[in-house]
């Protein structure tokens, strides 16, 4: 989901950090971790805030975390033998069905804020991984000039908010889930976050 912003305008300190929050998500989803990532995530410290204590939490599994058994945790939560312990998309946890009428909607989005699929990716676009990294690129301008704030709920609201938390919240207690438990956590509280943040923008 990448593309060259077309010229870059100031994007305040807490978007930033919202958008790297988004990205941080989208790459630990998107694919297993490498020893890298695995180091960035020992590597964060939060604060004494809910969000914070539970980005201190996955920094602790991370470092006790090899890349091996994180490759393990990943296929048994998200591909496993026919498919995984959960299924990350949101045509199937807003309608119970893959491809259906929400990955529709979410490419119509896609095309009006000139936001196109990377040829090398195949999952459909309604997956977390790349909404995850769609929020954060708008936020920063990765698909032209940043996106209003108003314009980020209308998106946010129709192709994240209704099923997000539920999905973080799935991974976070999830059987397989140890470092991804740690991930759901950070998933959850952000999108309560996110959701609040939101309706105090709309006030």
């Amino acid at each position: 989901m990448t593309q060259p912003a077309l010229q870059n305008q100031p994007v305040a300190d807490e978007d930033r950090l919202r958008a790297d929050l988004y990205n941080f998500l989208g790459v630990l989803l998107a694919a297993p971790p490498d020893q890298l990532l695995l180091d960035q995530a020992a590597g964060l410290s939060g604060d004494d805030s809910p969000l914070g204590e539970a980005i201190s939490g996955l920094a602790r599994v991370a470092k006790v975390t090899k890349p091996q058994g994180a490759e393990r945790e990943f296929n048994a939560l998200f591909i496993g033998l026919g498919r995984g312990e959960l299924l990350p998309y949101a045509s199937y946890y807003l309608t119970g069905f893959l491809n259906e009428k929400p990955l529709a909607q979410l490419r119509a989005d896609m095309s009006a804020q000139g936001i196109t699929r990377a040829p090398n990716v195949y999952e459909p676009e309604d997956n977390i991984a790349s909404l995850m990294e769609m929020m954060g690129g708008m936020i920063v301008g990765r698909f032209g000039t940043p996106v209003p704030l108003a314009a980020q709920k209308a998106f946010w609201s129709r192709h994240v908010g209704p099923w997000a938390g539920h999905f973080f919240a799935d991974l976070e207690k999830a059987k397989s889930s140890v470092l991804y438990g740690s991930v759901g956590a950070v998933g959850r509280i952000f999108m309560e976050i996110e959701k609040e943040g939101f309706k105090l923008a709309a006030g």
